[in-house]
């Protein structure tokens, strides 16, 4: 027997939180490698209404709570996959992990659900959902606590709202990933939301007639599509010039060593195996050979405990540079020890090398932004008392770097470093003083499970879209790829395929809008479209 709408509007009086919950689930499935963004669109619409119907404060910020829950739980599930690597600790022990995780984060959209049922409770009450002042608040609200949650706590702001419009996501260059999310708020709320209202409520509010919804659901729709082709039409270089290949050759090696093996000493060799035969080159020209995250476990500098080195520096380096040609360069994961006064290891960093073809060592990138629980333990003493330890290796924990870097790699350009999840981080991915040709991303996504990658992937793709560079992505078991400045992938090699991609690096943009003022515009946004939601309000008063 299927449900009617009014079956459907009673379950949801009678459980609002329940309901909550699993539109949240629902929603996350718009993100890779789902890619289902019209569920999304209907799920953020059908809680936003579920919102305005709340009788108190506290009962919307639940709602947002409940949902977030879901939403982040449903998103984030990639996490637990990393707990079956870590013979510390039980993999049952992950799913707490990211239900945990999705309570915090759950705080966020409660925020922007509780701040929007204000604006619509204020004033008039006989002022309904549909009224234009709670549609505007919902988008900046959540705009701004996409952004706060980027930053506060160190920040986690994987899965931006944003991600789910990939192929439509060229208002990032002006307004940023988190003011794309606001975005899409705006489309669901504008196209799905009223429809909602007169067939759940089974009522059209007096103040806003069938007819005037309309026209408030065509006007910002017309809004958002002259933004759209604002963006897409703006003054761009020519066409031929968008879409010139550069001219700097690139090896991109992906040898699938999975992370049950990478840290295996027994198969250290067989994994430098897979590097060597997928680095070898085809022919005289030089090139810029771009190696994973944390590619070689050997120490590549002189000076430590002589008990950390399985081979030499020397050696290590010697058998790395019988794979290039005369001219190349590579660039590689490496780990680098921290020692004290004594000459004892206290913390390590998660670097960036790079090797010249004579053996030499040129300039270096030390990860700015650690993953907790990953790379360094919070709160270190009482954690190892109650026997919880870092997901990765090793008793030691990784200090951070000074943040965005570009390196000079001579005639092989400017590359910026972001090593791993550093490049979720809208806005705080290049050094803007120097700016680069391109970015180089090396990561291991090999403990990401099956969802975790591909979120990546579209992560890095905005990027591109935002700061107008390409984006260059190396990983152990993929999924590497070359993005263009216009965030399009123009090639890849598929997840747990040993592969390599020569190619070229694809010329870079003039700085975009968002390249030039970072996160002050997405705020700005936010801000705009709380100023213009008091406006209506006022105006309906």
């Amino acid at each position: 027997m299927t449900a009617t709408l009014p079956d459907i509007a009673a379950f949801a009086h009678r459980w609002p939180k329940l309901v909550a919950l699993l539109l949240g689930a629902a929603s996350a499935t718009g993100f890779a490698p789902l890619h289902l963004w019209p569920i999304t669109l209907l799920a953020f619409a059908s809680w936003m209404a579920l919102v305005a119907g709340a009788p108190r404060g506290w009962r919307a910020f639940g709602l947002g709570w409940a949902f977030g829950v879901g939403h982040f739980v449903a998103g984030l599930n990639w996490i637990a996959t990393a707990f079956t690597y870590q013979a510390a600790m039980p993999a049952w022990l992950g799913w707490i992990a990211v239900v945990l995780l999705a309570l915090y984060l759950a705080i966020y959209p409660a925020l922007a659900a509780w701040g929007a049922w204000m604006v619509r409770q204020w004033g008039d009450p006989a002022a309904r959902f549909a009224a234009p002042s709670y549609i505007l608040a919902f988008a900046g609200l959540w705009t701004l606590t996409e952004w706060l949650r980027s930053w506060v706590f160190t920040g986690f702001a994987w899965n931006p709202l944003g991600a789910i419009a990939i192929g439509f996501a060229q208002p990032a260059q002006l307004i940023g990933t988190y003011g794309l999310s606001g975005l899409v708020v705006l489309v669901a709320a504008i196209y799905v939301l009223p429809y909602l209202q007169r067939r759940i409520a089974g009522e059209t509010p007096p103040e806003m007639p069938e007819r005037q919804q309309l026209l408030y659901q065509l006007g910002f729709g017309v809004v958002i599509a002259i933004f759209m082709a604002l963006v897409y039409f703006r003054p761009f270089p020519a066409p031929e010039a968008r879409t010139a290949a550069g001219t700097t050759p690139i090896t991109v090696v992906q040898p699938n060593v999975g992370q049950q093996d990478k840290w295996e000493g027994s198969k250290a060799d067989a994994n430098f195996a897979k590097l060597a035969r997928l680095t070898t080159p085809k022919n005289d020209t030089p090139r810029l050979i771009l190696w994973p995250e944390a590619a070689v476990p050997d120490y590549l500098e002189r000076g430590y405990p002589a008990a950390y080195y399985d081979r030499s520096p020397a050696e290590a380096r010697a058998r790395i540079v019988r794979l290039m040609n005369a001219q190349d360069v590579l660039l590689l994961g490496a780990l680098k020890l921290e020692l004290d006064k004594a000459g004892d290891v206290v913390g390590a960093r998660n670097a960036v090398m790079t090797v010249h073809a004579d053996g030499t060592l040129g300039p270096r990138y030390d990860k700015a932004h650690l993953v907790p629980y990953g790379e360094y333990l919070p709160m270190r003493p009482i954690l190892s008392a109650i026997g919880l330890s870092r997901l990765a290796p090793g008793d030691i924990d990784f200090w951070p770097g000074a943040g965005p870097h570009t390196l000079d790699l001579g005639a092989f350009g400017r590359a910026g470093l972001q090593i791993c999840y550093e490049i979720i981080f809208s806005g705080q991915v290049v050094d803007r003083t120097h700016r680069p040709d391109f970015i180089f991303n090396p990561s291991n996504d090999a403990w990401f499970g099956s969802w975790g990658p591909p979120q990546h992937l579209a992560q890095a793709r905005l990027r591109a879209i935002e700061e107008g560079l390409p984006v260059v992505r190396a990983t152990p078991t993929g999924i590497s790829a070359v993005i263009d400045a216009d965030g399009r992938i123009l090639e890849s090699l598929p997840m747990h395929a040993a592969g390599r991609i020569d190619t070229v690096i694809p010329r870079a943009h003039a700085p975009t809008l968002f390249a030039r003022f970072g996160n002050a515009l997405p705020v700005g946004f936010g801000l705009l479209l709380l100023v213009l939601a008091i406006a209506f309000r006022r105006r309906g008063r």
